[in-house]
Formats: structure tokens, sequence, C-alpha cells
């Protein structure tokens, strides 16, 4: 947005009036405030992403909505390197997560710290170098069926293995209130620091879920947060709403395995509302997506979410850059998900956002 002209005789009034400096202050705040709204890059820039996958346990067969079997999970890895997609280094995301992707990659992330990773999984990764971020929740670690601290610090070792924090308790965090919030992460930090010598730099939220007060007290204290909602990172996504897709034995079907992780990104410049937590009051939500203006083929963009309880296509309106949304009926309790793809030319692009139901 071009704000010089508007502020300039703006600010002249407000001085010509002798406006206090707090006013001054208030006002250039409100501007900044809506220009963040807005990433850093005005032009839509080229982005291969990085495509995010999550798994949890490995041979754990009566937990088939969170386990994928290890013959299927070493074919999932073969289909990656068959199609010539490389491993993303967690540590690059310092290095590079402000620039454009030049090529297609793959991020495996696992969440919980089951021993059936430690078990069956890390020496498959560990024999091939494999990247890998595995986040941990540290009221679970040496629980049965949990790894523990030694074991954690094996991992954490090798310069290609990364770990994550996942919170204290892994429980329904949008529930506690916020200084209960507080206490939860910051308990795990603490067990971090004590047992592996540092607090992570990257954080999962539990189930996904997180309101915007939330996010906020996270932001303070790691440098990248992860979701649970669908999509592919690109330079524009938020580093604090990073999207993963979840593979277990329902979604672990190989054939949808080699069309996620040939997707590219749907960039936008923003998603509202930035607080994924909503209630009676303005559930459904309503929810804006202002793309960029040099973005091809939007008009073939197609959406659907489980409004209602089930799945089906959204009403929507494309003025421009911007995708209005047309909800209507209320996400049940207790996550809403909205999915937003289309075909570019043979190119599949994808983003998604959840939402969590208060109660």
């Amino acid at each position: 947005m071009v704000y010089n002209l508007e502020l300039s005789m703006i600010l002249k009034k407000i001085f010509s009036k002798a406006a206090s400096i707090i006013k001054v202050f208030i006002f250039i705040s409100l501007i900044t405030n809506e220009q963040l709204l807005a990433n850093n890059n005005d032009n839509f820039i080229e982005d291969k992403g990085i495509v995010s996958i999550m798994y949890h346990r490995f041979n754990e067969t009566k937990y088939p909505s969170t386990n994928i079997n290890m013959d299927i999970f070493k074919k999932q890895i073969e289909i990656i390197k068959n199609n010539k997609i490389e491993f993303y280094d967690p540590k690059d995301f310092d290095n590079n997560f402000d620039a454009p992707k030049l090529q297609k990659m793959i991020l495996l992330t696992i969440d919980d710290g089951y021993i059936s990773f430690y078990k069956h999984a890390w020496p498959f990764l560990k024999k091939n170098k494999i990247p890998f971020l595995l986040f941990i929740s540290t009221k679970q670690v040496g629980n049965k069926g949990y790894m523990n601290w030694e074991q954690i610090n094996e991992v954490s070792k090798e310069d290609f293995a990364y770990i994550g924090n996942h919170s204290y308790s892994h429980d329904y965090l949008v529930d506690f209130k916020f200084e209960e919030f507080k206490i939860d992460i910051n308990k795990a930090i603490t067990n971090f620091k004590k047992n592996l010598g540092f607090n992570p730099i990257f954080f999962s939220y539990p189930f996904g879920e997180f309101s915007l007060k939330q996010k906020n007290f996270i932001k303070k204290n790691f440098k990248y947060a992860f979701g649970q909602h669908s999509g592919v990172i690109d330079i524009n996504k938020d580093k604090f709403e990073l999207p993963r897709f979840p593979i277990n034995e329902k979604y672990g079907d190989l054939d949808r395995f080699e069309f996620l992780i040939k997707l590219h990104a749907l960039q936008y410049q923003f998603l509202k509302p930035e607080e994924k937590l909503i209630n009676i009051k303005n559930n459904p939500p309503k929810i804006i997506v202002k793309f960029f203006k040099d973005q091809k083929n939007l008009n073939k963009i197609n959406c659907f979410s489980n409004e209602g309880g089930n799945w089906d296509k959204v009403d929507f309106e494309l003025d421009d850059e911007y995708l209005k949304l047309k909800l209507k009926k209320k996400f049940l309790p207790r996550r809403g998900r909205v999915n937003c793809s289309l075909n570019d030319n043979g190119k599949w692009k994808w983003f998604g956002t959840q939402f969590t139901i208060e109660n």
C-alpha cells in the first residue's frame, strides 16, 4: 500500500493542532500493524517450497490413526528419492527461510518421541543420514512407550537430527488459562535445559491448536513453530504457523503420498483471522486471504472445509487478489479446517488452515 502522501498530510494536521507525541505514536503504530498483516515481500516470488510431513508411531498397528508401518515408511522414502527430491536439513531454516527455495524439498518431522520411533525408524534414518525433526513432550519422557532422556540425547548428537519442544503436558493447551499455559511451556523449557543443555528453537503445538495470545508467547521463546494444518512452507509463510501433512495408516497411501510431495505452495500475503481460537460469537469465522497481484490462474482455485462436520466445497468471492470464503455452517468441536488448491498449468498448489473451537 502507498501511505507516503496520506501519511504526510495527516501528520501535518496532527502537528498543526499541537497533538501530543503519544497520539503520533498511536497513529504510526496503527499503520505499522496494518502493514505487518502483509508479509515482507511486496511481490510474488516463485518458491519451490518445503513439504513438511508428520509421523508419530512406527510399527504400532493398534494405533492406526498415528502409526505407519516401516515397510510403507521405507517405500515413501524411496518415492522421495526416485522423484529426485532432497531432504531438508532443519538447520537451513536459519540459513535460507527468507530466500526462495530453488528446488523442491522434503522435511521429515516426528511428534511425541514414542519408543517405536527409536526402535524402528531411528536406525533406518541414522544409517541413511536422513535429516529430521523430533518433537518431545517432556512429561512423557521415560514413561512406558516413550523414549528416555539418554535416548533423546543420543539422537540429538547426530548432526542431521534435531530436537523440538512439544510442550510439557501435551494437553489441549487452548483449554488452559494463559498463566497455566505459560507454566506448561516454561516447565518444558526447564526440562530441556536440564537434560539436553539447551531449549530447542523449534516448537510444535500439540494437536496443532493455539490461540493468538499463546502464539505470541511462543514467539518470545522459539524461532519456529509447527501446526497440524496442511500446506507447503514457502518464503511467505508465518514462521509460527508452519504447515505439515500428517501421514498414518489411513493417509499413508503411496499414491496420495507421491501427490503430496509434489505439491507447490499456494502463496498469499496474509490470511485473516489471525486468531485461530474461535467461539460461539465468531463461528463460522470470516476468512479472507490476500494473494499477490501478479499470481496467475487464481480463478482456478477451489476450497473445501469441514464446516458442519462434513467436508464440502466452499463458495467464495475472488475480487482481484482478495479471496473471501463464504462458510455457511458452524465448525463443530473440536477443530475446523479449510484447504484450498488450484491446478496451475499442471502444477498443483495448496494451502490449509485450522481453527480450534472453544468449548
